[in-house]
């Protein structure tokens, strides 16, 4: 007997948020060629979502702030030092890192701290320091 994966399609607060479960459905029901409309849009909206982050992630400047986040929350002078960043290109990638919704910030006095905002990029982000970071030889 076939069986055909049907994929829920789970938002939070976060606009990069998607949640993948699956359910087991008698695909006898359906022909061998039958996708559900609202299956086929499900993956194409998890598609698109998934594609937004993997292109935020892309740049290294954007991923080294990130990586750099993981550790916890820092103000922009911090992150200067740390990440070897120089303005104006650090501004210009956490403004990106922002407008995706993959930080948020708060004001303290003259001083603006970052933090990672994404439950999503936070999962990317441990998956890629296990495969290239924590490399025991």
């Amino acid at each position: 007997m076939l069986l055909y994966k049907e994929l829920t399609l789970t938002t939070s607060t976060s606009a990069s948020s998607a949640s993948i479960q699956s359910t087991n459905e008698d695909a006898s029901t359906y022909p061998a060629d039958f996708v559900p409309t609202d299956l086929a849009k499900q993956m194409q909206q998890a598609s698109m979502q998934a594609s937004q982050l993997l292109k935020s992630l892309s740049h290294p400047d954007r991923l080294l702030l990130l990586c750099q986040l993981t550790q916890g929350e820092y103000c922009v002078s911090e992150l200067e030092g740390l990440v070897g960043v120089g303005q104006p290109s650090l501004s210009q990638q956490l403004g990106i890192l922002r407008k995706d919704e993959l930080v948020t910030t708060r004001r303290e006095g003259k001083q603006i701290y970052y933090r990672i905002a994404s439950e999503d990029a936070l999962a990317v982000l441990n998956l890629l320091y296990q495969r290239f970071c924590a490399k025991t030889d």
